[in-house]
């Protein structure tokens, strides 16, 4: 009897590991082929950030899709009754909703990102204090690589509302002091501005004006503009070019000075 019970107990695990071995095998082939076509289609809709978005949430709703059918499959063959099962969560309905709501929530999140449009795989975004470059956007969470480290995290996509899309503009104050005439201060101004414009990964650079009266200094604004991964670079070269343009021309950078007065 117990040699029964053992064969029987043999026979089902070799049937669940063959079943979890069979599917894993159809969902690799099925992502193979799903990147194989994204990487031979010439078509703009699958080439592009929006297209390559598209893909990963697909692939991430086959993998929950298969997660789900293998579990039945081997319930099912493990003698256990799936309708049963299915009709007790029927029963257990609102227990289970409220275990899964934040679940939920995550994909409905997912959903509504890629309806609408609010960023893409590709784009940098901002998450608290970390900004990153999005690898992919799946039914759960969000996956981003960040700028500074390399790291990858994953952000719940119940937190999306907490993301911001970074924008591809940097603006940076350049001081100059009150005894420099403002049109000799512009001239200088677009010294820099030229400099910067030949700085790596820089698509332009622009004059936006005075954009305040300090203390001891008047601020001239630049506005430049990059690809958003390159930001933190970016700004370094373009404060290297502001200190460089400023040297060229023997203009000392302005600081806060304090007189004391003895009486």
């Amino acid at each position: 009897m117990i040699n029964i019970l053992e064969n029987k107990l043999v026979i089902k695990s070799i049937h669940t590991v063959i079943i979890v071995v069979l599917s894993i095998i159809a969902y690799r082939m099925i992502v193979y082929i799903l990147k194989k076509s994204e990487q031979k289609s010439k078509f703009s809709l699958f080439t592009s950030n929006k297209g390559k978005t598209y893909l990963n949430l697909l692939i991430s709703t086959i993998r929950s899709i298969f997660i789900v059918v293998t579990i039945l499959v081997i319930l099912q063959t493990n003698g256990i009754n799936v309708s049963s099962v299915l009709a007790g969560v029927g029963v257990l309905g609102v227990v289970f909703g409220l275990a899964i709501q934040d679940w939920l929530k995550d994909i409905i999140r997912g959903s509504s990102i890629i309806s609408d449009n609010y960023f893409e795989v590709g784009n940098i975004v901002k998450y608290k204090d970390i900004e990153g470059k999005v690898l992919v956007i799946g039914l759960k969470t969000t996956k981003i690589k960040e700028l500074k480290t390399g790291n990858v995290i994953a952000i719940a996509n119940r937190n999306i509302l907490e993301v911001q899309v970074v924008s591809n503009l940097i603006y940076i104050k350049i001081p100059m002091p009150y005894e420099l005439p403002v049109v000799k201060a512009e001239k200088v101004v677009d010294e820099i501005i030229n400099m910067i414009k030949n700085n790596n990964h820089v698509n332009d650079c622009k004059y936006k004006g005075v954009t305040d009266l300090a203390a001891s200094y008047i601020e001239y604004f630049i506005e430049v503009d990059c690809k958003p991964e390159y930001k933190l670079q970016v700004r370094r070269d373009a404060l290297r070019s502001i200190l460089i343009g400023m040297e060229n021309n023997k203009i000392e950078v302005p600081y806060t000075q304090i007189d004391i007065h003895n009486k």
